[in-house]
Formats: structure tokens, C-alpha cells, sequence
């Protein structure tokens, strides 16, 4: 019987902000707008990570990283939820769904593990700078980020699998602009311990224990740099690490505020727009943060800007 109810499903209706045509018609530019600074921002810091010599770095490999998840964050919904602040029709398909929720799952769990290597790399080149490129070879810097892409990414099939294999009955209205996997889950006619389950011991992984890692880096950081005897010293250490602390801030901050507010029984619409915002604007500023913080993107950024034109 589950099975006939779950193979009964085709499509999901995403109910995003369904009953507020105006809002629509609002969000609809500006999400327009941010979603373009997204995509040119990172793919200019991953060219210019690539193309310029003296940026083929640990430090910069890893920020090429951390662009390319959130291109693909964001091209998970942004694109669909664009379509669907116009459109009446605000249907996506079982496969796409199980797509979408899966590439949600994945490239946000790599971020969170991507910026706790990038703190590590951090630590190990401020604390132990003599030792540093030996520590953090080119091998190591391969293996810490492809571990990081392929663990998630197999966990969040594993996740996304489990999920849609439930049974759904009834409606199908995802009370999202997405199919993000709590929301599918409320949709479920049958136990969803197992899943909850999984969930926990995820988010448990993947937001505690990380971060407790990236203080634990930045202190011995703090500690390290409290020593050195120069002002000019101290300064240009510290601005070695404050781009990717003001992204782990940015990027836990607006998660806590998000997930570990008070709960209601109903979903405002303010709380779907603060999501919206939280899930668009955190990516945008990221490689902003990194450009206006650090001088050696700036200037490999002029280098790569004026040979292009220069070519020409």
C-alpha cells in the first residue's frame, strides 16, 4: 500500500509565496539582481585563482572551492524560484525535487567542512609558518577538499533517498520555495523517526563540531599572534585570516538565527523571506568580503583585467 502511495506521486507544488502577488512581482529583481553579482562574483574569484600564479596557493585553492559551491547552491532553487515568483503554475517534478533537495543537502554540508579546512589552513600558516608548505602540500590540499565534496555528496544521496522513498499522501504542497527536506518530510504519511534520526546526527557533524574546530583554530591564532612583538607584524597576520572570519561569521550567524529561533505552528511570510535572503545574500557576499579584504586578490584581479584587455 505505501508503495502504490508513494509511486502515485509525480510532482510537488511549491507553495513559496503563494497569495502575495505583490511581494512576487518585489523579490522577483532583486533576487534577479543578486543572484547575477552571485554568479559573476565567485566565477571571477575562481579565475582569477586559476589564471593568476602567484594565487595558486592552499589558501586560494580552497577559496576557489568555496565559490564554486555557492554557484551551485544557488543554481539548486534560485533559478526555478525565479520562474516561479511570475508564474501560476509553481509545480517541479518527483526526480527534480529528489535533484534539488539533494544538491541543497550536499553543497551545504561541504561548506561547512570546507571552512573548517580553511581554517585549519589558516592555523597551520600563521602557527606554524617554517613548516607550512610541507603540512599543507598540494596532495593534501586535493584530499582534504575532494573528501569534503564526495563524503556529503554521498551522504546527501543517501539522506535524499531515504526521504523520497517515503510514502506521501494527501496534498502535495511544499510549504517552501524549494525542496528543502524538512518541509518534504511534513509531507510524509508514515514514521519519519529514521529520517529525523539522520538529520540529527548531521547536523550535529556538520554545525557544532566544525565550528568548535574553527574556534579552536582561530584561538591558537589569537595566541599566536599576540606574540609577535611588531604592531605592522601582528596586522599583517591577522589580515592573512579576517576575509574567511568574517565569511564563517556570516555564514553561521545568519544559520543560527535562521534554524534556532522560537518555532510557530505557521510559517510567516517574514520568516520565508529572511530564508530567501539568508540563502541568496550569504553566497553574494562572499567573495565581496574576500575581494575588499584582501589586497592580493585586488591586485591579481587588475593584473588578470588589464591582460585581458591588453589581448585585445
Amino acid at each position: 500500500m505505501e508503495l502504490a502511495n508513494w509511486t502515485e506521486v509525480s510532482a510537488f507544488f511549491l507553495k513559496g509565496f503563494s497569495g502575495y502577488p505583490a511581494l512576487e512581482h518585489l523579490l522577483f529583481p532583486l533576487c534577479s539582481a543578486m543572484y547575477l553579482v552571485t554568479l559573476l562574483g565567485n566565477a571571477a574569484i575562481v579565475a582569477v585563482s586559476v589564471l593568476d600564479a602567484h594565487l595558486h596557493t592552499p589558501m586560494y585553492f580552497f577559496l576557489g572551492n568555496l565559490s564554486i559551491l555557492d554557484i551551485c547552491f544557488t543554481s539548486s532553487f534560485v533559478p526555478l524560484m525565479l520562474v516561479h515568483l511570475l508564474s501560476v503554475q509553481k509545480t517541479i517534478s518527483f526526480i527534480g525535487c529528489a535533484i534539488q533537495m539533494c544538491l541543497g543537502l550536499s553543497t551545504g554540508s561541504t561548506e561547512c567542512v570546507l571552512l573548517a579546512v580553511m581554517a585549519y589552513d589558516r592555523y597551520l600558516a600563521i602557527c606554524q609558518p617554517l613548516r607550512y608548505p610541507v603540512l599543507m602540500s598540494h596532495r593534501l590540499c586535493l584530499l582534504l577538499a575532494g573528501a569534503a565534496w564526495v563524503l556529503c555528496l554521498l551522504k546527501s544521496v543517501a539522506e535524499t533517498i531515504i526521504t523520497m522513498r517515503l510514502p506521501f499522501c494527501g496534498h502535495h504542497v511544499v510549504s517552501h520555495f524549494s525542496c528543502e527536506i524538512l518541509a518534504v518530510l511534513k509531507l510524509a504519511c508514515s514514521d519519519t523517526s529514521v529520517n529525523e534520526g539522520f538529520l540529527l546526527v548531521d547536523a550535529i557533524l556538520l554545525l557544532p563540531v566544525p565550528l568548535a574546530f574553527i574556534c579552536l583554530s582561530y584561538m591558537l591564532i589569537l595566541a599566536t599572534i599576540l606574540r609577535v612583538p611588531s604592531a605592522a607584524g601582528r596586522k599583517k597576520a591577522f589580515s592573512t585570516c579576517s576575509a574567511h572570519l568574517a565569511v564563517v561569521l556570516l555564514f553561521y550567524g545568519t544559520f543560527i538565527l535562521m534554524y534556532l529561533k522560537p518555532k510557530s505552528k505557521d510559517v510567516h511570510v517574514s520568516d520565508k523571506v529572511f530564508t530567501v535572503l539568508y540563502a541568496v545574500v550569504t553566497p553574494m557576499l562572499n567573495p565581496i568580503i574576500y575581494s575588499l579584504r584582501n589586497k592580493e586578490v585586488k591586485e591579481a584581479a587588475r593584473k588578470v583585467w588589464g591582460g585581458t584587455w591588453t589581448s585585445r
